[in-house]
């Protein structure tokens, strides 16, 4: 009697389902400076300095478009399987077909908490190239193309990204720890989203309006105003749909994604055996 073969032995953790060289990773942390630029230009350069109010932040747009293109190529190059393709597209139809479910309803945004438990799962790499996806696909299906959609996939990419950074846990602690940061990361997408438009959006007499030429700190307080006047019941409707829907969903969703990523094997080793 033949005894059965034997079951591959478990794997120690869920590999990252994309794989991250050293050049892609440079290459991420140049792109981060550069978001970083691209957001907070209203520091670094006044409205109308190259001829109209609304260039900077289209030129620094078509820049995050270019800078997320060359990061996107990156990863690629760096090891992307077929295997992981098809869980990018089918997780960012997912995203795209949850946004439309919230979007616009009293801050409520029901796409960041499936992108936080992705990156956490399959490694910051999948999380950066999901919340370029997840936002260019609803943007198509919700007609939200226009300057701001380069600022929103950057933003949601370094949120998928730092989710697959996040510090080891377990168990209760693991969801947890990813409903704070999914609650904290609502806050501050929305506190870098508004940097790309508050110096046109107000009247220049307002108190809380853009002003070229004070201080960095009278600058920055006067925006920290606008912010919670304008943005913070929209920016908490974000967080706590975040906060939620990851301590309810959170356990059950993390199990299904990982229990898919045993199953995929992503980056196992190649094997050859005689016949």
């Amino acid at each position: 009697m033949t005894l059965p073969p034997a079951l591959p032995p478990p794997l120690p953790g869920t590999p990252s389902a994309i794989r991250l060289s050293r050049r892609a990773g440079l290459v991420i942390a140049m792109a981060a400076f550069l978001g970083i630029v691209a957001f907070f230009w209203p520091f670094l350069v006044a409205p109308g300095k190259f001829g109209a109010s609304y260039t900077p932040p289209l030129i620094f747009g078509a820049l995050l478009v270019v800078v997320l293109c060359v990061v996107i190529s990156e990863i690629a190059e760096g090891g992307i399987s077929s295997k992981a393709l098809a869980m990018l597209g089918v997780l960012s139809a997912v995203n795209a077909a949850l946004r439309p479910l919230g979007a616009g309803t009293a801050g409520i945004e029901t796409v960041f908490f499936l992108l936080v438990l992705a990156g956490r799962v399959y490694g910051p790499g999948f999380g950066f190239t999901l919340g370029c996806t997840s936002l260019f696909a609803s943007a198509l299906i919700t007609g939200g193309v226009g300057p701001w959609m380069p600022y929103q996939m950057f933003g949601c990419a370094f949120v998928g990204m730092l989710a697959g950074l996040l510090p080891k846990a377990t168990g209760r602690r693991e969801v947890l720890m990813l409903a704070v940061y999914g609650s904290l990361s609502g806050y501050l997408f929305g506190f870098l989203l508004n940097l790309s438009f508050w110096p046109f959006s107000l009247d220049p007499n307002s108190s809380i309006a853009y002003l070229p030429g004070l201080p960095f700190t009278e600058q920055f307080h006067r925006y920290l105003a606008f912010d919670l006047a304008t943005s913070l019941g929209w920016d908490t409707g974000r967080a706590v749909t975040n906060l939620v829907c990851v301590l309810l969903a959170g356990p059950a969703v993390l199990t299904t994604l990982r229990r898919a990523a045993r199953k995929a094997r992503f980056q196992a080793p190649v094997r050859f055996f005689k016949s």
